[in-house]
């Protein structure tokens, strides 16, 4: 298999992460679909990261889905969903709002980072802001409840949205999401990028 896309894109981290935890053999092929748009979509001419191309050559996209194929074939099951109604509940709940908070920080990354100046609109960052600030207010008050699991054996694919887009957030907006304010993202998401599946797969 091969998964295409930049590790800096939370959904191809998420993705690649997965996979080893999963110990799914992978190519990784660090291709950005903006300035590598044309060899982009010589892969996938949609050209929509994360993409992964199978052995037979059959392409999947979305990362929720490819997640969900790749944990069907795996042999190993360390990412499995939770058994109980309850437990996969929870994930569930704790999955959306972590892809949601990658949203809304890619949403303000866009208008700031490629739209030129004049064309940026404030209103609309501030609400997108709003949105990503009760976001992780949600997922603070969650972790406060009862931390997700303190073990690599079993972190499962909750576990691994909520600290990549922690990552993907301080790196990109950390002057909206001030870290400070969220001492329990900040500690699982310490001891999540310790481990190491997190570590081989830095963002770029």
């Amino acid at each position: 298999m091969k998964l295409i896309g930049m590790l800096d894109s939370p959904y191809v981290r998420r993705v690649a992460i997965g996979l080893k935890l999963l110990e799914l053999d992978f190519e990784h092929r660090s291709v950005s679909v903006f300035s590598g748009f044309e060899e982009f979509r010589k892969l996938n001419p949609v050209v929509k990261a994360p993409t992964l191309i199978l052995d037979d050559g059959q392409s999947l996209m979305d990362s929720t889905l490819i997640l969900d194929y790749v944990t069907a074939i795996a042999k190993a099951d360390v990412t499995s969903t939770p058994e109980h109604a309850e437990d996969r509940l929870r994930a569930t709940r704790l999955t959306g709002l972590a892809l949601a908070a990658c949203e809304k920080t890619v949403q303000i990354v866009y208008e700031r980072n490629l739209r030129p100046a004049e064309k940026q609109h404030e209103p609309w960052i501030d609400r997108v802001s709003t949105q990503l600030l009760a976001a992780y207010a949600v997922l603070e008050a969650e972790l406060g409840l009862g931390t997700l699991p303190l073990d690599a054996g079993r972190l499962g694919q909750a576990g691994v949205i909520v600290a990549v887009a922690w990552r993907f957030t301080q790196m990109m907006v950390p002057k909206i999401v001030v870290a400070a304010e969220y001492p329990n993202l900040q500690s699982f998401s310490a001891f999540a990028e310790r481990q190491p599946a997190f570590e081989s797969t830095p963002p770029e």
